[in-house]
């Protein structure tokens, strides 16, 4: 069976279920969106058809009988008479709900449900929304391992930092699927082919810039590791405190190890002293940046605001200082959705039964989601729509055939 986008009611069954009940008015009376979620998101659909006494022969016993024995005598065949190799668990402990911050597992479950439907829509993968209730480091990771041999995948999903990065490490440690935690990994390969992009444009090479980062979350470290990765003249970040650097004696464990491979040129102060001369900016912190400090960033630099829903500087602003505008909504140019990786990461690595996304199969995806835009690049036009059809069989493709060159692909 496969988690399909359906909706299981009709229109006029959705009217009837919200009249139901007296008293307030509904929600949905007030906001659509709730009619919308009336429900949930989500069914569960049958692939085969159980019509007759012999489909539920071979669909439940004795048929299946043969398959759990053939199975349990060659695992690998999992894959090929299950549906494990082509779903994904959608994992989260509702403790960094977009916005919202720790909202808890049940309240997380409307997001999850979307990412859920977001894998189907954009890659053809079928997800499950799982939010646990547990916060814990080792339970988080013990209750996944157990779940694991139902998945061909694991996306981690609104998790707080820093715990989010040990449950990753430990999962990725101890599971042979791949394990992806989207709010690092995919806002960074997003982040990258804009970037490349703006690069493009501009007639410069990556080597030749300097970044500055707004937020040491999750999104933070994870984009300025994949910048530097993929060459990055350099780049600083910045926290509540200031530049993250290696004279400061408040780090984490997690800053301290940022500090050793970034701000080469030992930048210390403010975020807005970091800003100047600046080639790009990168924000995923929220908060605001003075427009001074925009003014004050290099001749046609890079403004990725990336904040939701509120820009860290305003597209308006950052349009009189930097000849690229970028930002995480759907109603201004160059928008930086995960949506535009995290589907085709997943679709490119269970197609290959990957053991594991490698940093260069993410180089791999942000390459390939930079190429979609071609010869149509424009300041305006610097990543593609997450709604562009390339889009997802581009980044599936490169995917997998990164995967076959690292020597994690086992098909």
């Amino acid at each position: 069976m496969a988690a399909e986008i359906v909706n299981p009611r009709s229109d006029s069954e959705n009217r009837d279920a919200s009249e139901q009940g007296g008293g307030a008015a509904p929600l949905e009376s007030f906001d659509p969106a709730f009619a919308l979620h009336r429900g949930g998101k989500m069914a569960v659909q049958a692939t085969v058809p159980v019509r007759d006494k012999d489909d539920l022969s071979l669909a439940y016993t004795p048929g299946v009988a043969k398959v759990c024995s053939a199975i349990a005598e060659q695992p690998e065949l999992v894959h090929d008479y299950t549906w494990k190799s082509s779903v994904v668990a959608v994992v989260t402990d509702g403790t960094a709900v977009l916005g919202l911050g720790d909202i808890g597992p049940e309240a997380s479950l409307p997001v999850m449900e979307g990412k859920a439907i977001l894998f189907k829509q954009f890659g053809g993968v079928d997800a499950v929304p799982l939010a646990l209730n547990c916060t814990d480091v080792d339970e988080i990771v013990e209750t996944v391992v157990r779940l694991a041999p139902s998945f061909g995948g694991v996306n981690l999903e609104d998790i707080s930092a820093p715990r989010c990065f040990e449950i990753e490490r430990r999962l990725q440690e101890r599971l042979d699927i791949p394990v992806f935690h989207d709010d690092q990994h995919g806002t960074a390969v997003v982040t990258l082919a804009a970037l490349r992009n703006a690069a493009r444009l501009s007639g410069r090479p990556l080597g030749d810039l300097r970044a500055v980062i707004s937020g040491a979350g999750a999104a933070g470290v994870a984009i300025a590791k994949m910048l530097v990765e993929a060459g990055i003249g350099d780049v600083a970040v910045a926290d509540r405190k200031g530049v993250v650097s290696r004279d400061r004696e408040d780090l984490t464990p997690i800053k301290a190890e940022l500090a050793s491979f970034t701000n080469k040129a030992g930048i210390s102060g403010t975020l807005e002293s970091a800003l100047a001369g600046a080639d790009v900016f990168i924000g995923v912190s929220g908060g605001t940046v003075p427009e001074p400090a925009v003014a004050s960033m290099a001749e046609g630099a890079f403004v990725f605001a990336m904040a939701n829903p509120t820009p860290e500087v305003h597209p308006e602003v950052a349009a009189k200082y930097a000849a690229v505008v970028a930002t995480g909504r759907s109603d201004f140019p160059n928008q930086i959705n995960n949506v535009l990786a995290f589907p085709g990461i997943f679709a490119g690595a269970l197609q290959v039964r990957a053991s594991r996304i490698t940093e260069g199969m993410k180089l791999a995806a942000a390459e390939a989601l930079a190429s979609v835009v071609g010869d149509d690049l424009a300041a305006d036009y610097v990543i593609p729509s997450p709604f562009d059809e390339r889009v997802a069989p581009a980044v599936t493709a490169a995917v997998a055939a990164a995967a076959r060159a690292e020597g994690v692909a086992r098909r």
